[in-house]
């Protein structure tokens, strides 16, 4: 098994090597992190590192690491709210709380243990064992509408249209505070965040080109209510860009204040809207679901106030 490379850059300098390698490896956890350093599976030209060891810029780290066990996905009966849905493609009003995929912490119980379910052995395979027909991803702690392909044909159609972002999707959120402007557009780059590999952030490090627009709804006193539409596709892009100018999400953890809100379960972030070509037709199809019950409850407060 070849080791895994990484090269240390100068913002990572400094760093505990359990931190750097959380950061830096997809799914790995610090206690992971920690482990493989004491079975000496982290050395530096040659030499086994120890937790105690901190990152120099341009250093190299080898990582050796164990073989991923695969585990099988079955279909799960978890109630669906299914939106629209034919021979080629489903849309669910997906709720708060549910995963989309199998992934560490989640091996089951997610979105895609659902569709296998209800469509049985119709869905798309381009994702993989653990993401059949899945399209685009939405947040655990995020709700509102998801397409996924029901076949490959389907599938290559979709992507492509995220791509050249012919498949729009639209948001509301609840932000903190108060906003000047009636609409504007964020423009930043996403990357991983360099010492929390749970978190992105807007860098020109290892990042992409994210964009994304919004126009107010309703003001509120310390609270603006927001459309948002993505032009493109960034994991956690709208809850990191609005953090970014200094507003974020009612309820988010992540990205803003650490303490939840009352009879709130995760981030008031709602995928109201998608609009797309048909596959197959070319036929457009432009899909809507109301705000869930706490993000109306949230309003409620506020126009109470």
């Amino acid at each position: 098994m070849e080791p895994t490379t990484l090269q240390i850059t100068t913002e990572e300098a400094g760093l505990r090597l359990d931190s750097f390698l959380a950061a830096r490896l997809e799914g790995i956890t610090r206690s992971q992190a920690a482990r493989l350093l004491k079975e000496g599976a982290i050395t530096c030209d040659g030499k086994i590192l120890t937790k105690s060891h901190l990152t120099a810029a341009g250093q190299t780290i080898s990582v050796l690491l164990p073989e991923a066990a695969e585990t099988e996905v079955v279909p799960q009966e978890i109630p669906l709210s299914v939106v629209y849905e034919d021979s080629d493609v489903i849309v669910v009003n997906k709720p708060v709380g549910l995963v989309v995929h199998p992934a560490p912490g989640h091996p089951d119980g997610t979105l895609v243990n659902a569709l296998l379910h209800h469509c049985g052995d119709s869905l798309s395979g381009i994702g993989g064992e653990k993401r059949p027909g899945i399209v685009h991803r939405i947040d655990r702690d995020t709700s509102g509408l998801i397409i996924a392909a029901k076949n490959d044909t389907a599938h290559l159609g979709l992507a492509a249209q995220l791509a050249d972002h012919t498949l729009a999707r639209t948001y509301e959120c609840l932000a903190i505070g108060n906003f000047r402007e009636d609409s504007g557009t964020i423009d930043a780059p996403i990357g991983r965040h360099p010492t929390d590999r749970k978190k992105m952030t807007v860098t020109t490090h290892n990042s992409r080109h994210a964009i994304t627009h919004w126009e107010v709804v309703a003001r509120y006193p310390g609270v603006t209510h927001l459309r948002c539409r993505l032009e493109t596709g960034r994991t956690h892009q709208i809850r990191v860009h609005l953090a970014h100018i200094g507003h974020p999400i009612l309820g988010d953890t992540v990205y803003g204040n650490k303490k939840p809100v009352p009879d709130l379960t995760g981030q008031c972030l709602h995928a109201v809207g998608l609009q797309f070509l048909h596959p197959r037709t070319g036929e457009m199809i432009a899909l809507s679901c109301p705000l869930p019950e706490e993000f109306e409850r949230a309003l409620a407060k506020l126009r109470s106030r």
